[in-house]
């Protein structure tokens, strides 16, 4: 049920490339007609690892918009630091490249914060927007996050496999595969995602929005009713037994949610 899932054999993007924005040599791949969707990895994730087993159905009803952002998947680092602001400001402009003025925007943990970011920041290219797995201030994080004593025995960490899912993908995909150590390290002490907007910034979201956490994600499920709180019209879902990594591998649980939201 949560292991990584892969694109079906017959399955293939209608155009795949790249787009040059903000010093970003950044891929992308469509899938399908509808309303245009675009689909946010999270950290050290790859359109496949996020997103195989939701793409087929959505493609069904939109135009998906897969993208590997800075530093991930095809996508070369640059000498950037990554944060929501500026992975946001690098979809903008794959927007206008692809000719779509409004798009449903879903992420998944740091896509998350580039989703919320685009709807505080970028109202007018938003439709609805989907933050899976996102919190909107560093105290919503998950006391086991904070911790490393509680690292390895904490069930909301990715697991061992994960880390190898991580590496694998890194190592095939990436123009530079010789930084992986390196990439993951930068990564991992940034906590840009983290910061979180103003009750003012938040207040003015106009986008609908759906919240999706897991109910041991690295976000508390209190933290995600703070959230619906500062944001108008929020709606949050938590979904069982389910941890950070798995959320969007919870397809069975994830797709009928994203139907009635997004349809």
């Amino acid at each position: 049920m949560t292991t990584v899932q892969t694109l079906p054999e017959g399955l293939r993007p209608d155009e795949s490339g790249y787009v040059d924005v903000n010093g970003v040599h950044m891929y992308y791949e469509t899938y399908g007609a509808g309303t245009p969707l675009v689909l946010l990895h999270g950290g050290m994730l790859s359109i496949r690892l996020n997103f195989a087993g939701l793409i087929p159905t959505l493609a069904k009803s939109h135009r998906v918009i897969g993208v590997e952002m800075q530093g991930h998947g095809r996508t070369a680092d640059i000498q950037r630091e990554i944060t929501p602001a500026g992975l946001a400001s690098d979809i903008v402009g794959l927007l206008d490249h692809l000719g779509i003025d409004r798009a449903h925007v879903l992420g998944h943990s740091m896509g998350a914060a580039v989703a919320i970011e685009l709807a505080v920041s970028h109202p007018d290219r938003v439709r609805r927007v989907v933050p899976i797995s996102a919190s909107v201030r560093p105290d919503g994080m998950h006391i086991d996050l904070a911790d490393p004593s509680r690292h390895a025995s904490s069930p909301r960490m990715p697991t061992q496999q994960d880390f190898a899912d991580f590496l694998e993908e890194y190592q095939r995909l990436s123009p530079h595969p010789e930084h992986f150590g390196e990439f993951l390290a930068s990564l991992s002490a940034s906590n840009a995602d983290l910061q979180g907007w103003s009750d003012e910034q938040l207040a003015g979201i106009t986008a609908p929005m759906l919240i999706v956490l897991g109910d041991r994600d690295f976000t508390t499920v209190a933290h995600g009713e703070v959230m619906c709180e500062l944001i108008p019209g929020a709606q949050l879902a938590v979904l069982p037994d389910t941890t950070h990594m798995q959320v969007t591998r919870r397809t069975e649980l994830l797709l009928p949610l994203l139907a009635s939201f997004l349809d």
